[in-house]
């Protein structure tokens, strides 16, 4: 690897403005530079300040969190006196996408942030003069009837031209009295889920009709704070769609690293590598560089083996953390003397061996861990811990092709023992382990704020709807 290129690649792990500008959250009104700036802590606090309502007595529609200058109560409607009509979809079969009409249907909206998804997108197979009555219009909101139940997608002018299908209702928001986007975010409050969880659950097959819609009692404020919530959650999913992107950069990032990093099938040089380092790397087995251990399980119903001091890891506890610190369950000493089970020192990379082969992680201290690992202990002054942890896809690809079993595919430590590996110097390990540990550290940063951005819109959702 040149100095430019390791610079460049190291800033973008360490610095993710190299990647994409990041603005501090701010939540604004509806005038420029109006609003106020909050984080988790601030939405959970339930102290009076200029942005907290004030309950007054008798009245009882007030939120427990508001911009300043509202005081008035909330009123109270039902969901059929927001809007002009509920209207069912399109009962049209799909095509593939013709780039002028795109065809909404349940699937096509995300999940978790609402969005028309354009991963797969289709047409209605049929004449756009029969589709018109069905082309969605601003102010348009719209609601999974079945399926997906409850699940609502605002149109938005970015989506182009769209025609939404029959398991979707359409309400079309009267915008002289709501504003669409405060109703929308309104359906993503608990008192919403809640609704759709009783209303669905009253037939066989879940579903929610439009009348049924309609009888959705909620709480609304003046037009004016309705535009001011919105332009807020608007906002934070901007900021949330940001660092999304952002991850999803990283991410990408990371894979091309470990491409270049290491060498490909059949050679032994990778394509892009730290100065100074210009030697082959050698084939060996992970056996002649580490050793594998596996785990066990103490006696469940000893109570003298558990609720001790030694950590004791299982698969399920293995996601996106890279170093692992305390279990869920502990042992004691006499559990680990009693069992397979076996302490593993600090730096070891956990791989989970069967039931979802390839899971890794590194062991921050000495710990134990169940029978669902072969974990690979470095050997001194041969391999670098986070360089092995590296190479996750490799192992993984590697378990896969060799694990066997009837009920599910297991992969043993001989055999891991006996897994083919390229291996550099044990300096180029380590400074490609330094590498992507920065990397990593990077991505995780990123995870957790995206993770503090959803807790703070699930905070707000709480506090500033009645």
């Amino acid at each position: 690897m040149t100095k430019q290129k390791h610079i460049k690649a190291v800033d973008a792990a360490s610095n993710a403005e190299e990647l994409l500008p990041l603005e501090q959250m701010m939540v604004q009104g509806g005038a420029p530079n109006e609003g106020a700036a909050y984080d988790v802590d601030d939405a959970n606090q339930d102290k009076d300040s200029e942005h907290h309502g004030t309950e007054s007595k008798g009245a009882s529609l007030v939120p427990k969190l508001r911009f300043a200058g509202f005081t008035e109560s909330w009123r109270s409607v039902y969901l059929k006196d927001v809007v002009t009509s509920f209207e069912y979809g399109l009962n049209a079969p799909a095509k593939d996408y013709d780039f002028f009409t795109k065809y909404l249907r349940i699937t096509d909206i995300d999940e978790d942030s609402r969005k028309f998804l354009i991963t797969d997108l289709k047409s209605p197979d049929i004449e756009a003069a029969k589709a018109s009555d069905y082309l969605a219009q601003d102010g348009d909101l719209f609601f999974a009837r079945t399926a997906s139940v409850g699940r609502t997608y605002l149109y938005s002018r970015s989506d182009g031209r769209v025609v939404f299908a029959g398991y979707l209702i359409r309400g079309h928001v009267r915008q002289d009295l709501f504003s669409p986007v405060f109703i929308f975010y309104s359906t993503l409050t608990t008192q919403y889920e809640m609704f759709v969880a009783a209303t669905s659950a009253r037939s066989v097959q879940p579903g929610i009709n439009a009348a049924e819609y309609g009888s959705y009692q909620f709480a609304v404020p003046s037009i004016s704070e309705q535009q001011r919530i919105g332009a807020l959650f608007k906002e934070l999913d901007h900021n949330i769609e940001l660092n999304c992107g952002l991850l999803e950069k990283l991410i990408q990032l990371k894979k091309s690293m470990l491409e270049q990093m290491f060498p490909r099938e059949g050679e032994s040089v990778p394509r892009l590598r730290f100065a100074g380092f210009t030697e082959p790397w050698t084939l060996v087995n992970l056996g002649n560089v580490a050793t594998v251990i596996g785990g066990g399980t103490p006696d469940t119903s000893n109570k003298d083996y558990w609720d001790g001091e030694i950590n004791w890891f299982t698969p399920a506890e293995l996601g996106y953390q890279v170093f692992l610190t305390h279990s869920q369950r502990k042992i004691t000493e006499l559990g680990v003397k009693y069992s397979s089970a076996k302490i593993l020192p600090s730096g070891t990379v956990l791989f989970t061996s069967r039931a979802g082969i390839g899971k890794t992680a590194i062991l921050s201290s000495p710990s134990a861990t169940n029978q669902g690992f072969q974990s690979i202990v470095p050997k001194s002054n041969k391999l670098d811990s986070y360089f092995i942890f590296s190479c996750t896809d490799q192992l993984m690809a590697y378990g896969e092709s060799v694990g066997g079993g009837s009920t599910f595919k297991e992969v043993s430590g001989a055999q891991m023992t006996a897994m083919p590996i390229l291996l550099p110097s044990l300096a180029e390990q380590q400074r490609i382990g330094e590498f992507f540990k920065a990397l990593d550290q990077r991505i995780a940063q990123q995870r957790a704020k995206l993770e503090k951005l959803g807790q703070l819109k699930k905070a707000l959702l709480e506090q500033m709807f009645v």
